[in-house]
């Protein structure tokens, strides 16, 4: 696991928004941040999961955190304009962006992938992943130090047979965030990095590996370290690198 100890204050006062915060390594880092201290904006498509969320955060004592309801499949530019002008009248800034949320789709070799399903799992994970980037950009520059973490893989690291359009939106995720930290460099407030949770006991892992035993995965929980590293203050500086959570 990635080594690092975080103090109980370590985000506190920071505003922090996580996609796909209704469950898996969403929901724990939106926990984590929150249990640090952080006001946690709560992005995803099921209101349910989110409110679930929600609850937990509120019933643990921390941070009272929002609840944005939002389909990054669906949504339409302005609704973008929409929430970060939500963001900015509520808040002010935005401290930390986590871009967790996206879809593994068909895996199978390229030569049978349909153009429907590759334009899906693009769309999900890099289209709607620029256009938050890009959207709230602004509104990352007003803090005094923001932190962009883009959710990776290994699989968009080194190509692998049959992990089709998820393998290649991972090499276009790491792509985003090269080409962002290096805009970024030595000018503004803001850093961007890149993060690989591994092996993590979450739905979409099942999806992907349906015969594997789920137990031989750590929990979300135990892939924290590096995220909160990312979001605190510890990393100011740190810009462009590609980290792996375990």
């Amino acid at each position: 696991m990635f080594d690092y100890s975080a103090r109980p204050d370590l985000l506190k006062d920071r505003v922090i928004l996580v996609t796909g915060a209704g469950r898996g390594i969403g929901a724990a880092a939106a926990k984590a941040f929150a249990a640090h201290g952080a006001t946690v904006l709560l992005l995803g498509k099921s209101e349910e999961n989110l409110n679930q969320v929600y609850d937990e955060i509120e019933a643990a004592g921390h941070p009272q955190p929002v609840v944005i309801p939002f389909n990054l499949e669906t949504a339409l530019p302005h609704q973008y304009d929409e929430l970060a002008a939500t963001v900015e009248s509520n808040f002010g800034r935005l401290d930390g962006l986590l871009h967790n949320a996206s879809i593994v789709g068909p895996r199978t070799p390229l030569e049978q992938l349909s153009g429907d399903n590759f334009m899906r799992v693009m769309h999900i994970n890099v289209n709607a992943m620029f256009m938050l980037t890009s959207t709230l950009l602004p509104l990352l520059k007003l803090s005094e130090d923001a932190s962009v973490v883009f959710t990776s893989s290994s699989v968009g690291r080194k190509g692998r047979a049959y992990w089709g359009a998820y393998g290649v939106s991972k090499f276009a995720t790491e792509g985003l965030m090269q080409t962002l930290a290096d805009e970024l460099d030595g000018i503004s407030t803001v850093r961007a990095n890149s993060v690989n949770p591994g092996a993590t006991r979450t739905a979409m892992r099942a999806q992907a590996y349906p015969a594997e035993n789920p137990e031989n995965n750590p929990l979300p929980e135990a892939i924290m370290p590096v995220y909160l590293y990312l979001m605190g203050p510890d990393s100011r500086g740190v810009n462009g690198q590609a980290f792996d959570a375990q």
